[in-house]
């Protein structure tokens, strides 16, 4: 049995938890407070055209770290990790608040995702350092319910403080938290001693795979900037943009081959990604983690443009999409609980994400609430439905040892993918955009549509207002294509994977353990349908 008095106190407890759950809702806040806030920002900033780098720069850096993150918790004391991952976020956030321009606030983005990278795996390591493990799951589930409580908040939460203080505040509202929280760390958390703390540095050095992040993280950055600047700053045809596609081609290819070399001691490990279920997973987790975030960015952005939303109101109207999500989440797990099957129910899920997806492109000027409402509630119970019931696929399809490095890898997978997701989204919008403006509206001068989201109805004479707006939101559908697109590949990887049967509780006690170095075998029980 284990001994409880090893751990703090019930109230230093608490307190450190308090603390990790504050930090924790800054962090998820960054991740969707923005997006009633940026038409906004590119009002004052002039800058429609970055409207994919204020999210993707947050998310692409926040993926590219939490590796290296993880590492580090295993080489140092968890205190000081985590403060310092604290700190770099608070540091990005100051900068953003007081940005002056476009270019800083992306900047500061990607100083905050930096540290944020440190706070999910950290307060993970720190509540299971802290709280003995009968009690362990309670906490955890709080920290759960911040995350969950945030991301369906957090839209309304930015619309709330754009429209009645400044989008600034976004992410001032970050700086008392994050002093709140580090003073509860300084004072109320021990330094434990790390697992690997006797390595010597140089085998920190080799376990932290930084051949590979020096190839992969170049290598996404590359393919941005071709996607950022084909069809707007250069032609799809220049040099530059082709040279970038090749050299990104190039950078990731040769970080294929470092993992390859590295095994299970890198950042993906590809004995793990080969399996035919784990490909089929992350097709789904990409799809649906991306089609997502394009729709959860530009609707805000169609809603103020178009419909004349405020801030505010544009935050409430996207509430369906948060809390379907939520609501469906919790709907898949209880009949994956009851059915024992998850496989249709990821497909249900992906088949409902088109539905919603295709239904939300069609959206035009004239478009009811009930029709924004309604396409939003089924694109979020589709994408809710199988939000959980992935993350029980690789207990059932990997060996026990496998089981936390492919979470780890389809967490990765999925911030990656919403980052590359919003820059594709962003491409697409401007070139459509433009391209519409040129065919509806031929005497418009496209610059004066491109220096504010929400600056139409001050801009344009009211001649041309009504083909504005309509080329506008046309420019907007065409960008939710991606989304459909996304959709459509969560699809292929549901319908991809084989239907096993989760084990129930005498099924895993006949089962017994198994071998880490061979794929999870089917119980008694637990049947596959090839």
């Amino acid at each position: 049995m284990e001994d409880e008095s090893i751990y703090p106190s019930f109230r230093k407890s608490l307190l450190v938890t308090i603390s990790l759950c504050l930090t924790l809702f800054c962090v998820s806040l960054d991740e969707t407070v923005l997006v009633t806030a940026i038409p906004r920002i590119t009002n004052q900033f002039h800058s429609l055209n970055d409207v994919g780098w204020y999210g993707s720069s947050y998310l692409f850096v926040f993926t590219a770290t939490q590796v290296a993150w993880g590492k580090l918790y295993t080489m140092y004391p968890a205190k000081w990790v985590f403060l310092t991952g604290v700190a770099i976020f608070e540091i990005g956030s100051l900068i953003c608040g007081v940005s002056p321009t476009s270019g800083a606030l992306i900047a500061g983005r990607s100083i905050s995702g930096l540290g944020a990278g440190s706070v999910n795996a950290g307060a993970i390591v720190i509540v299971t350092n802290t709280i003995p493990a009968r009690k362990r799951p309670i906490y955890l589930g709080c920290l759960g319910c911040v995350h969950g409580i945030v991301s369906v908040s957090g839209p309304l939460i930015g619309g709330l403080l754009t429209d009645h203080a400044s989008w600034r505040w976004c992410f001032y509202l970050n700086l008392p938290i994050g002093a709140i929280t580090i003073l509860g760390i300084i004072f109320f958390l021990s330094t434990n001693k790390p697992p690997s703390g006797h390595l010597s540095w140089k085998e920190k050095v080799r376990s932290m795979d930084l051949l590979g992040s020096a190839f992969f993280i170049p290598g996404i950055l590359t393919l941005l900037l071709a996607l950022e600047w084909g069809g707007s700053e250069y032609s799809w045809d220049n040099w530059r943009v082709i040279m970038l596609f090749i050299l990104s081609v190039m950078l990731l290819m040769v970080f294929a081959g470092v993992q390859i070399r590295a095994g299970d001691k890198g950042t993906i490990s590809p004995r793990i990604v080969s399996d035919r279920n784990m490909m089929g997973l992350m097709a789904y987790i990409v799809g649906n983690s991306g089609g997502l975030f394009v729709f959860v960015y530009y609707l805000p952005i169609w809603l103020q443009a178009i419909q004349g939303y405020s801030a505010s109101k544009s935050g409430l109207a996207i509430l369906p999409t948060q809390l379907g999500m939520v609501i469906a989440s919790l709907t898949g797990g209880i009949l994956v609980t009851v059915f024992r099957y998850y496989t249709p129910f990821l497909i249900i899920s992906s088949l409902m994400a088109v539905a919603g997806a295709s239904l939300l492109s069609s959206l035009h000027p004239s478009s009811s609430l009930a029709n924004i409402l309604g396409f939003q509630v089924v694109l979020s119970f589709g994408i809710g439905l199988g939000a959980q019931n992935a993350m029980v696929v690789p207990s059932v399809v990997c060996a026990p040892d496998d089981v936390i490095m492919a979470i780890a890898t389809l967490c990765f997978l999925q911030m990656l993918s919403s980052s590359i997701a919003l820059t594709i989204g962003q491409t697409v919008f401007h070139n459509r955009l433009v391209g519409n403006l040129r065919s509806s509206a031929p005497s418009m001068d496209v610059s004066l549509v491109a220096e504010g989201a929400t600056l139409l109805r001050d801009r344009v004479s009211s001649e041309l207002l009504q083909p504005v707006l309509e080329a506008y939101s046309k420019a907007v559908t065409q960008t939710f294509y991606v989304g459909v697109a996304m959709c459509a590949l969560s699809l292929l990887g549901s319908a991809s994977m084989q239907w096993k049967r989760v084990p129930g509780k005498k099924a895993a006690e006949e089962e017994g353990p198994r071998d880490s170095n061979s794929p999870a075998q089917p119980t008694t029980e637990e049947k596959d349908v090839k």
